[in-house]
């Protein structure tokens, strides 16, 4: 068996706390009683020192290697969940109407709280580790505000690693890549303005609903024909709606909402640039005007090489398989703005044939959580050396 024989002796430990956790989710920065519960188990393991409220309400603890080395480097899991209404049926199910862990944050926290258990215990390493709950990974920017709140100076963290559970990859996998691994993802608001109507004198208006619904199909070109077709790029126009309340009324203004999700800062850059002219162009062909609200969001998740090389080396000697090369997704990763201020790396750990994340009734599988205990561990004991 790859993984360390102590986390198979906590599994069923671990499993407690991260169903505890499920059953009592919490949103953004709301993780008050995660959080807590969370800091009194790092005291209860014997962290060498443990702070709340780092990034509002994130969690740092830190243990101390028995050998002489002096790096330090940090270990990430995010805390939240989402605000979704669970389906999944498990007999620990959410008990907070409209929330859930639907993306396996319960899991992130419980093997990180495992690692921690395991490497107090033993500190067969040097130098230091930093252990890294963060809230507000699900669009509140927690890993932003913990690298604001001074995270990296404050602990001298070098170098910084986490994890996601990955549904459709087997148990026993790990997977990740140098360079990028997730995409950006900024949200645009537009509001198409015309002039407002009687259905029957469309001639007397300026449609606006017929001016959106052609800015909405002409962004769908801008990947197509304005984007270099070995770059990866995903436009989304999620939302249309209108300020007429009836089926007689021309509306006087449309309002349409998406996201661009790019690998490339070059590439970044090019859709807001080409989103604002498509759809100011587009609905002035129509006399209506296009006013474009850019709201950029989690930069592009990029794994430093060397960092990478690390995390594989120690995902090998614990893992049934690794992939070194795994394609990048669209999906985006506040994890970036932590790789922004420090080299590191992220890796994704199988999860097995499960619904996928975000879903009502994905589930989180527990066998996985002596891998990523396991990878934590390793890598400690990997980069900060004792022997």
């Amino acid at each position: 068996m790859p993984v360390k024989n102590r986390f198979a002796e906590l599994l069923p430990e671990i499993m407690e706390w991260r169903h505890d956790f499920h059953r009592h989710p919490e949103i953004l920065y709301e993780v008050h009683r995660t959080a807590g519960i969370v800091a009194e188990k790092l005291r209860e393991f014997g962290c060498d020192e443990v702070v709340e409220g780092v990034g509002r309400t994130g969690v740092v603890g830190v243990i101390k290697g028995n050998g002489s080395g002096t790096r330090v480097i940090g270990l990430r899991a995010d805390m939240d969940a989402l605000p979704i209404h669970e389906q999944s049926g498990v007999d620990f199910a959410s008990q907070t109407p409209g929330a859930m862990h639907a993306c396996g944050h319960d899991g992130h926290t419980a093997i990180l709280l495992g690692a921690a258990k395991y490497l107090s215990e033993t500190r067969n390493f040097g130098g230091t580790v930093v252990l890294l709950f963060q809230p507000a990974e699900e669009g509140g920017a927690g890993g932003q505000a913990m690298v604001e709140d001074g995270v990296m100076e404050r602990w001298g963290i070098e170098e910084v690693y986490g994890l996601h559970n990955a549904p459709g990859v087997p148990v026993g996998v790990i997977a990740t890549r140098p360079g990028p691994l997730m995409a950006s993802s900024d949200e645009f608001e537009i509001v198409v303005t015309g002039k407002g109507g009687h259905a029957a004198e469309p001639h007397e208006a300026i449609d606006t609903t017929l001016a959106a619904a052609q800015v909405v199909v002409t962004l769908n070109t801008i990947v197509s024909r304005s984007v270099d077709p070995l770059k990866r790029v995903v436009l989304t126009v999620g939302t249309f709606k209108t300020d007429s309340g009836a089926s007689n009324i021309i509306a006087h203004t449309a309002t349409l909402t998406g996201t661009v999700r790019t690998l490339d800062p070059d590439m970044r850059k090019l859709m807001e640039e080409r989103v604002r002219r498509v759809a100011e162009d587009t609905a002035s062909a129509f006399g209506a005007t296009a006013e474009v609200h850019w709201d950029p969001g989690y930069p592009v998740t990029v794994n430093d090489a060397d960092a990478t090389a690390h995390a594989v080396d120690a995902a090998r000697a614990v893992a049934a398989h690794v992939e070194d090369n795994a394609d990048p997704i669209m999906p985006s990763e506040d994890f970036s703005y932590m790789l922004e201020a420090r080299p590191g790396a992220y890796i994704f750990l199988g999860n097995g044939d499960t619904q996928m994340c975000h879903h009502p009734k994905y589930v989180f599988d527990d066998e996985a959580i002596p891998y990523g205990c396991s990878f934590f561990a390793e890598l400690v004991e990997r980069r900060l050396n004792a022997r």
